[in-house]
């Protein structure tokens, strides 16, 4: 058999992971204000010999560093999308990526319930006017990353280069983890400048030395909750754990529709955002080609990799 009609039994296992996702550029956006906003704060506190300032920007400097490995996943799932060292292309790496944002997340949760409930039983002496100006800094720099990247959650895929790749290709970013860490990261940032503001403002102007310690706790459970629902997530895909019901009963109603059809063993699992591979054993009275049973799949499905195996029911019983 000539080598050239092989290929055409050959394709590609990138799955649209080597086109630009839109988060990535808001992503790398958010990084360059978070440091600019870090540097500032790190200047100014050095400076002027402002503690809340310096602890802010080193603050800062680390949610830089956990934005970056955000950014470091998009460029490396797309530079690598063709690498034959993947079975089923780069999606995970995203995946991987959103999977240590929410770890470092959780860290950043512990940590402010810690902080918090130190200064609960040990107050400190707060420069009101210095951390107000800070928090307000922050909010304003936060608040700004939040939209970018909430907008970039919601938009849909370019379709001139859905066109050029095929549609299999594409996937819907609100399935993007990698988006969704770095933006929870931001978010929690914007929530922990607004509460310290509102902490702040009660403490200076009613005394209510609790407040501040108490709503960092409360926040600090918040961040908790979303960085848990963000693991969970992002572990089921890192364990190719099967995809949503609906998803598999769709599957298995088209296939059983027609003749006699029987699935006998169904998998299908996520390879990246939205994206899915899936494994099929059916048995049947009268066996068709592979082919026939993957035209009967709806093609919205997002199956990028499918797999039939077809057995005579005859066969089987024996």
């Amino acid at each position: 058999m000539h080598e050239d009609k092989l290929d055409l039994w050959q394709h590609s296992h990138s799955f649209g992971q080597h086109l630009e996702r839109p988060g990535e550029k808001r992503t790398l956006i958010v990084i360059a204000l978070t440091s600019v906003m870090m540097a500032v704060e790190i200047s100014a506190g050095l400076a002027f010999g402002s503690m809340a300032l310096l602890a802010d920007g080193l603050h800062m400097a680390s949610h830089t560093a956990a934005l970056s490995i955000n950014a470091f996943a998009y460029i490396y799932a797309r530079r690598q999308a063709h690498s034959e060292k993947f079975s089923f292309g780069t999606g995970k790496v995203n995946t991987l990526g959103g999977f240590t944002g929410a770890i470092l997340l959780a860290g950043f949760a512990l940590f402010m319930g810690w902080e918090s409930v130190a200064r609960l039983l040990s107050p400190l002496q707060i420069a009101f006017d210095q951390a107000i100006f800070v928090a307000c800094m922050g909010l304003i720099v936060n608040g700004a990353s939040v939209l970018i990247l909430r907008h970039g959650q919601h938009s849909e895929p370019d379709p001139d280069a859905a066109a050029e790749s095929g549609a299999q290709d594409h996937a819907h970013n609100h399935e993007d983890h990698n988006l969704l860490a770095a933006y929870l990261h931001v978010l929690a940032d914007a929530l922990i400048s607004l509460l310290a503001i509102f902490a702040l403002l009660s403490v200076k102007y009613f005394g209510l030395l609790w407040a501040d310690p108490v709503i960092g706790i409360f926040g600090a459970v918040l961040v908790a909750r979303w960085s848990l629902g963000l693991l969970h997530a992002t572990a089921k895909i890192l364990l190719d754990y099967q995809a949503p019901d609906e998803l598999r009963a769709t599957v298995r109603d088209h296939i059983e529709s027609l003749d006699d059809n029987r699935v006998v063993d169904l998998h299908i699992w996520s390879v990246g955002p939205n994206i899915y591979s899936a494994i099929l054993a059916i048995v049947t009275h009268h066996p068709r080609p592979p082919e026939h049973y993957k035209a009967l799949l709806p093609k919205d499905l997002n199956l990028v990799h499918i797999t039939i195996e077809v057995h005579t029911i005859n066969d089987a019983l024996r």
